[in-house]
C-alpha cells in the first residue's frame, strides 16, 4: 500500500499547493484583467512591429543613433567641463596668489599711530580698521570676479582678549556669509598647514543681500599675519556662474545637434530601407496574387542594380510557372475530356454488348455447364463495367467542377435504414450483423439525399466486405451545428498512414485481395468529393487487426462552416483508449484502497474519489469533437463471446 499512499500524498500536495496559491494571490483575477486591458490596445502595435521590417530597421537605427549621441554627448560635456574648471582653477590660483602677496605686503608696512598716548587697544582698533580696509581694497579689484573673506585664526569666531577686537572676527565683501561660504574642511587645512589650499563650495549670502540664490564657487585660502603680527585666514571666493552658463550652453547645443542627428539618421534609414523593402513588398504582393490564380501579374523593373535583377528573376520565374501551370491545366483538361468522351463513347457499344449478353444469359439453361458459367461471368463483368463507367463520369464531373448540390432537409436515419436494407443480402452472405446506434432522435440536416446515400452505401459495403464476418456498428449523432454518421468495423483495419491514402483513386490496402462485391475502386474517392461538396468531412481511422472507423460529418445547415464533429474519430474501444481506461481504473482502485486504510501518522483527511460511470469507458479528448448524443460502445462482460466482443467494441 505504500505506492498508493505516495500517490495520494502527492495528489493532496498538489491540491493543497493549488489552494494555497489561489488563497495567496487574491488579486490574480484583477491582475489578469489588468493585463488583458493593457495588452488589448498594444496588440495592433505588436502586430505592426512583427510584420513591418522597415519599422524595425528604422527603430533600431534611431535607438543605436540615440545611444551613440548620448555617449558622445557625455564625453564632450565631461571634457568641456574639465577644461573650464582647469582654466578657472589656474586663473583663480594666479589671482589669489597676487592677492595674498598684496595683503602680506600691506601687513608688513609699519602702521602710523596718531598721538603719543597710543595704547594696545588703540593699536587693536587700528588693526581692525586696517583689516576692513584690506578686505574692501582686495575685493574692489575683482569687480564681481571674486569675493574676499577674512577669518580669524582657529574657529573663525571672535575670541576674548586684549588684541581680539574684530581682528579675529569674520569679514567679507559683497554681503557674503563667511561661515556658510567657507567649508570647515578648508578652514582646518588652512589652520594646520602653510601654503594655499582650494576647494569647491557655494557662495551663500546674508539677509542683507535679499533673496540672492547660492552660487557655485572655487574657494582659495591661505594663513597670513596682520599689522600686529597676529595670524588670520584670507579666502578668495571665485564664482563659477559664467562657467556654468557656458557648460549649459554646450549641453543645449549638443542636445539640439544630437536630436537633429538622430532624426536625420532615422530619415536616412527610412529612405534607404524603403528602397529595399518596397520591391520586396511588391514581390510579396505579386506572389500572393499569383497564388490566388492571377498568373499574369509581374513586377515593375527599373534600373540594372541587384533589386532590378531580383525583379527580372521573379518575373522569369512567374512566367515559367504560368507556362507550366497552363500546360498542366491543358493536360488535365484533355484528360478529363478524354475520360468523359471515352465514357460516353463506350456507352453505345456497351449497350449493344449488354443486349447480346442478356440474350445469352437468358438462354444459359440450354448451354452446357461451361458455357452457362461463362454467360454468368459475362453478365457480372458487364455490370461492373457499367458501374465503372458511371463512376468515371461522376469523377469527370467533379474534376470539371460541374457537380451540383441539391440540398434539402432530410433525416439521416431514413437514409441509413435504406442503405442498411440494401446491404443486408451481402451482410447475410458474410455472416455480419449491422447494428445502428443513436437513431432514437431525429438527425436532420440540409443535404443531397442521393449523394449522402451513395457515401453511406460505400462505407457500409466496405465495412461488411472487410469486417471478417464480425458486426458492423453504424452510429448517428447531432450536436451544435453538425451531424455525423460513423461506420465501425472490427476487421483487418488500417496500417499507419493508410487512413489518408484510402481515399485515393483505385487504391487498395492489399493489391492481391480480390473485390468480391465487384467494386470499381472509385467509391471512396467519389464519397470524399460528395462530402466536400456539402462542406463536410469524410475521415478514416484504423489500427492493424483492430478494425477501422469512417466518419462522415456534415453541417446541419448548408453553407455553415464546421467547427467539430459530434462523434470522435478514434472510437472509444480502440487499443489506446482501452489501455488508458485500464490505467485509470487501476489508479481509482488504488485510491479507493488507500482511502479504506489511511497511512499511519500521515494526513488522514479524505480524498474526493473519482466517480467512474459503471459499465462505461471514459471518452478520450478529441480536438475536433463536440458534445453529442451518440450511443457509447461499452466493454463486454467477462462471459461474453468473442463474437459479441467484436460487435460491442469491448
Amino acid at each position: 500500500m505504500q505506492p498508493g499512499r505516495n500517490r495520494a500524498g502527492s495528489r493532496r500536495g498538489v491540491l493543497r499547493g493549488g489552494r494555497l496559491l489561489q488563497d495567496a494571490a487574491p488579486a490574480g483575477p484583477v491582475l489578469r484583467l489588468f493585463v488583458r486591458l493593457v495588452r488589448r490596445p498594444l496588440l495592433p502595435a505588436v502586430r505592426l512591429w512583427r510584420r513591418n521590417i522597415q519599422l524595425r530597421v528604422v527603430a533600431a537605427t534611431l535607438l543605436i543613433s540615440l545611444a551613440v549621441v548620448l555617449a558622445l554627448g557625455f564625453v564632450v560635456i565631461a571634457q568641456v567641463s574639465r577644461g573650464l574648471l582647469e582654466a578657472k582653477e589656474e586663473a583663480a590660483q594666479s589671482q589669489a596668489a597676487g592677492g595674498f602677496a598684496v595683503a602680506q605686503e600691506k601687513a608688513n608696512t609699519p602702521a602710523t599711530v596718531d598721538g603719543s598716548d597710543a595704547t594696545d587697544n588703540r593699536v587693536g582698533r587700528d588693526a581692525s580698521t586696517w583689516m576692513n580696509s584690506l578686505v574692501k581694497q582686495l575685493a574692489s579689484g575683482g569687480q564681481t570676479a571674486f569675493e574676499v573673506v577674512a577669518l580669524g585664526a582657529g574657529t573663525g569666531v571672535e575670541q576674548a582678549g586684549p588684541n581680539a577686537l574684530g581682528v579675529r572676527g569674520a569679514r567679507a565683501s559683497g554681503n557674503v556669509d563667511p561661515d556658510a561660504s567657507v567649508p570647515l574642511a578648508l578652514r582646518t587645512a588652512v589652520n594646520h598647514a602653510t601654503g594655499a589650499f582650494k576647494t569647491f563650495s557655494q557662495i551663500r549670502y546674508t539677509a542683507g543681500a535679499g533673496e540672492k540664490a547660492p552660487e557655485p564657487a572655487l574657494v582659495v585660502g591661505k594663513r597670513l599675519t596682520d599689522i600686529n603680527g597676529e595670524p588670520y585666514d584670507l579666502y578668495y571666493l571665485f564664482p563659477l556662474t559664467q562657467e556654468e552658463e557656458s557648460l549649459n550652453l554646450v549641453k543645449v547645443t549638443i542636445s539640439t545637434a544630437g536630436l537633429f542627428v538622430v532624426v536625420l539618421l532615422g530619415g536616412i534609414a527610412w529612405l534607404v530601407v524603403r528602397q529595399v523593402v518596397t520591391p520586396v513588398r511588391m514581390a510579396a504582393g505579386i506572389a500572393e496574387r499569383l497564388s490566388a490564380g492571377r498568373l499574369q501579374e509581374r513586377m515593375k523593373v527599373t534600373g540594372e542594380d541587384d533589386i532590378a535583377r531580383l525583379g527580372e528573376a521573379f518575373n522569369k520565374m512567374a512566367q515559367n510557372l504560368q507556362n507550366k501551370i497552363q500546360q498542366l491545366e491543358d493536360l488535365s483538361r484533355m484528360q478529363r475530356r478524354f475520360v468523359s468522351d471515352v465514357s460516353h463513347e463506350l456507352r453505345t457499344p456497351l449497350t449493344t454488348v449488354r443486349m447480346a449478353a442478356d440474350v445469352i444469359h437468358d438462354a444459359r439453361v440450354d448451354f452446357d455447364p461451361v458455357t452457362a458459367r461463362s454467360a454468368e461471368l459475362l453478365a457480372g463483368q458487364l455490370d461492373r463495367f457499367e458501374s465503372l463507367l458511371a463512376d468515371l463520369l461522376e469523377i469527370s464531373r467533379f474534376d470539371a467542377g460541374a457537380a451540383a448540390l441539391e440540398a434539402e432537409p432530410i433525416d439521416l436515419r431514413d437514409v441509413v435504414h435504406r442503405v442498411i436494407g440494401g446491404a443486408e443480402p451481402l451482410a447475410e452472405h458474410k455472416g455480419t450483423r449491422i447494428r445502428v446506434l443513436g437513431d432514437t432522435q431525429p438527425v436532420i440536416a440540409e443535404a443531397d439525399s442521393r449523394r449522402v446515400e451513395r457515401v453511406l452505401r460505400n462505407l457500409v459495403v466496405n465495412a461488411v466486405e472487410h469486417g471478417e464476418g464480425r458486426d458492423v456498428v453504424v452510429r448517428l449523432a447531432s450536436a451544435g451545428g453538425a451531424v455525423a454518421v460513423a461506420v465501425r468495423d472490427y476487421g483487418v483495419g488500417l496500417k499507419p498512414g493508410e487512413a489518408t491514402r484510402v481515399f485515393n483513386r483505385f487504391w487498395r490496402a492489399d493489391p492481391a485481395r480480390a473485390r468480391t462485391t465487384g467494386g470499381t475502386g472509385l467509391g471512396l474517392s467519389i464519397a470524399v468529393e460528395d462530402a466536400r461538396l456539402h462542406g463536410g468531412w469524410l475521415q478514416a481511422w484504423g489500427e492493424p487487426g483492430g478494425g477501422s472507423q469512417f466518419r462522415l460529418t456534415l453541417p446541419r445547415t448548408a453553407d455553415e462552416p464546421l467547427r467539430g464533429s459530434p462523434i470522435p474519430l478514434e472510437p472509444e474501444d480502440s487499443r489506446a483508449n482501452r489501455a488508458k481506461a485500464a490505467a485509470e481504473a487501476a489508479e481509482a482502485a488504488g485510491g479507493a484502497a488507500q482511502r479504506r486504510r489511511p497511512p499511519e501518522g500521515g494526513d488522514r483527511s479524505p480524498i474526493p474519489p473519482r466517480s467512474p460511470v459503471a459499465g462505461a469507458m471514459p471518452v478520450p479528448a478529441d480536438p475536433t469533437a463536440l458534445p453529442g448524443n451518440g450511443a457509447r460502445v461499452v466493454a463486454r462482460p467477462a462471459d461474453q463471446s468473442p463474437q459479441e466482443d467484436r460487435a460491442d467494441g469491448g
